[in-house]
């Protein structure tokens, strides 16, 4: 392959909706952090270890988000791209690199891209473990919305493409657990273009431990690189949403399950309720107990379903753009566009927008059951708290009575009496005898006084 040249395009999360204007994520800057220990490890570029002292989000090696406000343009950088020096290979020829970091709303982005130092070196599979392509592979880059790797040749009419594609696909990936699968196949600007997934055996659903791989193969003498500088800005905010859409999709599905945990523990807890209630006796500190856990429970589900409708607007947001990047790549390649991104467009981001709003509607109804359940088991709560109050006053006064005249010794009957009107008192019928009997006891006391 001629005019040969390999990409990195990853995408990180900056921000999110709950980070206050100039806050970011606990990892925001693990993009370029990583750039630059693959810069101090086997791609030794010069620029790639320094890349903090280029980047607008640094100051004195320290990372300073705030430093990125009210910067208009996207790119972190004070130049159109940075170039990053030059390696030598054992076959005698230099590999050149080129960097361009961007700031797309929430999300960093960076273009690493590596060629010959000459388009006219031809590259072939044993030659691209040159360029290190396992460098710039997920488990070092660790892009939390994912990445691509994208491959653009020129080749003879006479070359068979698709074995050309295959072997590229596994040569990128060679020495890892990452198996690519070719997923689609179509056309842009004027070239073959395949598409692989390479996923994580051990957990397929991470996007940043995906990788995506796009083989462009010019066979034509097409002008697929010039209509590709053109379209630059358009490729790579269509990758960005399309890696934020699988993203956004990802933590839905995450959360939907979070939800229905919550739910079927609720379940279990009216079970629990209902045994309580059908008892002789309720057990008042069981239910006190349900009622303690509940709202938690509660605040949690509503936590849940507030983000699956955070997460169902985001991911309408990014198909929008998404649908707005691939028409104007559209315009540039004179009407036409890979047939697989626009089947994207139309299969899989409209099914994933909709099943986000079924699990809405599905789970919206526990959100009422939560606060019915918390009512219920207050009421009775209250209820039956207020039954035994009223029946350990009663029990208070009978006792007090059945002591008579002796309880005034000791202090009982005296301290319920005073919470009584006197006039009130004075008409009870035991009033005469207590009288009685006291007056007979302060006599007693008073003889054998004397009689001492």
């Amino acid at each position: 392959m001629k005019n040969f040249s390999l990409s990195l395009y990853a995408f990180h999360l900056r921000h999110t909706l709950t980070e206050l204007p100039g806050e970011v994520v606990t990892d925001a800057n693990l993009l370029w952090e990583n750039l630059v220990k693959v810069g101090e490890g086997s791609l030794s570029f010069v620029g790639l270890k320094d890349l903090r002292s280029k980047l607008i989000c640094y100051q004195n090696g320290k990372y300073e988000p705030k430093r990125e406000i009210g910067r208009i343009p996207e790119r972190l950088i004070d130049a159109q791209d940075l170039d990053l020096g030059s390696l030598p290979t054992t076959e005698g020829f230099k590999i050149n690199a080129n960097l361009q970091p961007f700031l797309l709303n929430d999300t960093y982005a960076v273009d690493l891209t590596l060629v010959p130092e000459s388009p006219n070196i031809s590259i072939d599979i044993p030659q691209l473990q040159h360029f290190k392509p396992s460098s710039l592979l997920p488990s070092n880059i660790q892009a939390s919305l994912g990445q691509t790797l994208s491959i653009y040749g020129e080749v003879e009419p006479t070359e068979d493409c698709d074995t050309l594609a295959e072997k590229l696909a596994i040569a990128l990936v060679a020495g890892t657990n990452l198996n690519p699968v070719r997923s689609q196949q179509g056309g842009l600007f004027g070239s073959l273009l395949f598409e692989y997934q390479a996923l994580d055996p051990d957990e397929p659903d991470n996007p940043a431990k995906q990788c995506h791989i796009l083989i462009v193969i010019n066979n034509s003498q097409a002008a697929t690189a010039t209509l590709a500088a053109e379209a630059y800005d358009w490729l790579l905010n269509l990758l960005c949403s399309y890696h934020k859409i699988l993203y956004i999709y990802q933590l839905a599905r995450q959360r939907y399950r979070d939800a229905r945990t919550i739910y079927s523990d609720l379940e279990n807890k009216i079970q629990e309720f209902n045994s309580l209630i059908s008892e002789n006796q309720t057990k008042l500190s069981c239910l006190k107990s349900l009622m303690g856990e509940i709202p938690k429970k509660s605040f949690d589900y509503t936590r849940c379903l507030q983000d699956l409708q955070t997460h169902h607007t985001a991911i309408t947001t990014n198909i929008i753009n998404y649908k707005i990047c691939l028409d104007q790549i559209k315009t540039i390649d004179n009407g036409n566009r890979p047939k697989f991104w626009q089947d994207f467009f139309n299969k899989e981001c409209k099914k994933w927008r909709e099943q986000i709003q079924t699990d809405i509607n599905y789970l919206t109804p526990g959100q009422e059951l939560f606060g019915q359940f918390v009512d219920t088991i207050r009421g009775i709560v209250e209820t039956e708290q207020t039954e035994r109050d009223r029946s350990l006053e009663n029990t208070i006064q009978i006792l007090g009575i059945g002591f008579g005249g002796g309880a005034i010794a000791s202090g009982v009957f005296t301290t319920h009496i005073d919470k009584i009107n006197l006039p009130l008192v004075q008409k009870h019928p035991l009033y005469a005898s207590l009288t009685l009997g006291a007056s007979q006891f302060f006599a007693k006391k008073t003889k054998i006084s004397q009689d001492r």
